[in-house]
């Protein structure tokens, strides 16, 4: 395996599947196997996932509610998913943590670094919940700080495109798919991968980023065996 510790990230809207609203049951199951696939070829897994087909910041602003608020209410959305992924991963047999950057015992453990690593060595998948336990933050920043800090060997956005291209693909047919890019040529370009302060994490601590297509059965296991899948970021 090329990588052996992995921090995977998945939007909450990856959920969503054919539903306008919460969690689709097959898209929980699509992706407990995928990380499963990947776990029994001793892969270390943490997971960070979003909450935005539950609780939107912007919905908050739209609603009147300060900023700092709305965002506390999206960590709390993406505990949900969190513990739904947890369920499904169980379900699958595997051996799982949750760890939350707010306190909430009765539901899980709070996040401790040596610990969450500790899990993972054990053959554990961990799930990192609640962002980083302050507003103001994305889920992406979450997960550039946590895979930083655990020392993982690479973070794989997992989206429902195949990789990064030089316009939308959904609205430009013609545009152009990266297999690799340089961070530098993505400021150049101007490309959103993920937001600043999490793209800027990863480049300044050298960690590579691989966007991929989270849907497709096989292709997480692909790439930890280290087969070109999705486009690339590195320095």
């Amino acid at each position: 395996m090329k990588y052996k510790r992995i921090l995977l990230k998945l939007s909450g809207e990856a959920l969503l599947g054919t539903k306008g609203f919460g969690i689709d049951s097959k898209m929980l199951q699509l992706y407990a196997s995928e990380i499963k696939k990947v776990a029994q070829q001793g892969v270390q897994v943490a997971i960070v996932i979003g909450g935005g087909n539950i609780f939107r910041g912007q919905d908050a602003l739209e609603a009147g509610i300060e900023k700092a608020t709305g965002d506390y209410m999206g960590m709390m959305a993406t505990l949900i998913n969190s513990m739904a992924l947890q369920g499904a991963l169980e379900n699958e047999g595997m051996f799982t943590r949750l760890m939350s950057a707010i306190k909430i015992e009765e539901v899980c453990e709070a996040f401790i670094r040596r610990r969450a690593i500790r899990h993972m060595e054990k053959g554990r998948v961990v799930i990192f919940g609640a962002g980083i336990g302050r507003p103001f933050f994305t889920t992406d920043s979450a997960a550039s700080l946590r895979a930083i800090e655990i020392g993982a060997d690479v973070v794989l956005k997992g989206t429902k495109v195949d990789g990064i291209y030089s316009s939308d693909p959904m609205k430009n047919p013609d545009a152009t798919r990266y297999s690799s890019i340089s961070f530098d040529e993505v400021y150049a370009k101007g490309l959103n991968v993920m937001d600043m302060t999490a793209f800027t994490l990863c480049k300044e601590n050298d960690l590579p980023i691989i966007v991929f297509d989270i849907n497709k059965p096989d292709n997480l296991l692909k790439l930890v065996r280290g087969e070109e899948v999705g486009t690339l970021v590195t320095m």
